[in-house]
């Protein structure tokens, strides 16, 4: 028996897998653990890559697309670890964020499921971190603009404690737990699957935590596009939700269900704002060869530097995570969200570069 399982389901996102894969590895240098991939029938080279890089991570390679908790629910099946943790590919863990959990959890009676404190390529903070139960009141008000009694906002983002409901991109639980309430409910394909797991944890008698000492990079939305499939998936995933746990309610049930489609009918995709072209590149590294590469690159002079704390605005930074941690990478990106500086991370012994220079739009590779 392993200590830990890391479990990831990949659908055509093969470098925020590569990226995610290197800092997880980094993440269990010094913990019993696996890595275990299952792919989705994904369209690029996603399992070349894994079997040519990573061939001592374990690879589902699924022949069709069976959806997200399906893919999960294949995964933990397969795990040996006596902890389990739910990720997405396109997310960057810090090298003691397994340590502290696992910590956390032998410390902890009757815990449930676990998550982090997740921002994204921006450095901005993803409030989905804690979430409250979504009733179907709370849900409406979601619906038609007034978020503030979805998420916990009474707990702050570095603190630790209770919640109920935490998102699908990092979820760390014993595996005892996930099989005694029967892991993802594959009713669903895509979207609120995170939710019901989460409820039916804390309805079975556990209690779910944020955990805020330790922060997650979400590429969120890159492994998604946020489209008329997007909002269909959603609402339909709501509507499970609904019908399993509130369907007792029928005036409620009602009333968010008409809201449901109301909003699926009714929601049009923001569009994405142009992104402004940097001023200035620079890189945090130790690698001379690498600094020339980018340049050459991206036909731009890129200036070595030790920090950011002198960096202006329109400033692009690579960060070299062969010569600092990913910790250190997911601590400058978060605590540089509103200084107008954008970054790019370059994992160990690659030639790509990934970031997300936008809010609205998606994560960008960059190869040199």
């Amino acid at each position: 028996m392993k200590q830990l399982s890391v479990i990831i389901v990949n659908y055509n996102v093969r470098h925020f897998l590569e990226l995610c894969l290197r800092s997880v590895q980094a993440a269990i240098g010094t913990i019993d653990a696996e890595i275990i991939v299952v792919d989705n029938d994904s369209p690029d080279d996603s399992c070349a890559m894994m079997q040519r890089l990573f061939p001592e991570v374990i690879l589902i390679a699924n022949k069709k697309n069976v959806g997200f908790s399906t893919a999960n629910n294949q995964g933990v099946e397969k795990a040996q670890g006596t902890y389990v943790c739910i990720l997405n590919p396109d997310t960057v863990v810090g090298e003691d964020t397994f340590k502290k959990l696992l910590v956390f959890a032998s410390q902890t009676s009757q815990m449930g499921a676990v998550g982090t404190r997740l921002v994204d390529g921006t450095g901005r903070f993803l409030p989905e971190s804690k979430r409250n139960l979504p009733t179907p009141k709370i849900a409406f008000q979601k619906i038609f603009g007034s978020g503030t009694s979805y998420y916990v906002d009474d707990l702050s983002q570095d603190a630790i404690g209770k919640v109920t409901i935490l998102v699908g991109a990092f979820m760390f639980l014993k595996r005892s737990v996930y099989i005694e309430v029967k892991g993802f409910d594959e009713q669903y394909f895509m979207y609120g699957e995170d939710i019901d797991l989460s409820y039916t944890i804390v309805k079975t008698g556990y209690q779910n935590y944020y955990f805020g000492e330790t922060t997650t990079l979400h590429y969120k939305g890159e492994s998604t596009s946020k489209d008329a499939t997007y909002r269909k998936r959603f609402y339909d995933a709501m509507r499970i939700f609904y019908h399993k746990h509130f369907n007792n309610n029928t005036v409620e049930a009602l009333v968010v269900r008409i809201g449901l489609w109301f909003a699926t009918l009714s929601r049009k995709r923001t569009p994405t704002l142009p992104i402004e072209q940097p001023k200035h590149y620079v890189m945090i590294t130790d690698d001379e060869r690498l600094i020339k590469l980018v340049s050459k690159s991206i036909d731009a002079p890129v200036k070595k530097v030790i920090d950011i704390h002198e960096e202006i605005e329109g400033t692009e930074v690579f960060l070299d995570a062969g010569s600092i941690s990913y910790a250190r990478c997911i601590a400058l990106i978060s605590e540089s969200e509103k200084k107008g500086v954008t970054f790019k991370i370059i994992p160990k012994n690659t030639t790509f570069a990934i970031g997300s220079n936008s809010r609205e739009g998606r994560g960008e590779v960059l190869h040199f």
